[in-house]
């Protein structure tokens, strides 16, 4: 596992439980719900983060180019989560042809 793998996978993670404990914005956000906060710590904490701060800028939910951002912070967690897979994909075909 590289360096960058592990700063994503805990940094978003961190990022998000400081907020969700220090502001009201995660609560804000998810209109006091705790179910899909937490799935998302536990599964997509770049996305819900994302979509956290820019529920929070807007103040009036998420529309136009706010989505861009979540979608690009959905992509991201999604590359996090691929990386493994992809290095021993890459592991597997050097060793077939070797």
């Amino acid at each position: 596992m590289s360096i960058f793998t592990i700063l994503s996978l805990f940094f978003g993670r961190l990022a998000l439980l400081l907020v969700w404990l220090l502001t009201p914005l995660v609560n804000r956000a998810f209109q006091g719900g705790w179910l899909l906060p937490l799935l998302g710590f536990v599964f997509l904490p770049l996305t819900t983060l994302a979509y956290v701060l820019v529920y929070s800028l807007s103040g009036s939910g998420v529309t136009g180019w706010g989505w861009l951002w979540v979608v690009l912070a959905l992509l991201l967690d999604l590359g996090v989560y691929s990386s493994p897979a992809r290095r021993a994909t890459r592991t597997r075909s050097r060793a077939e042809g070797a």
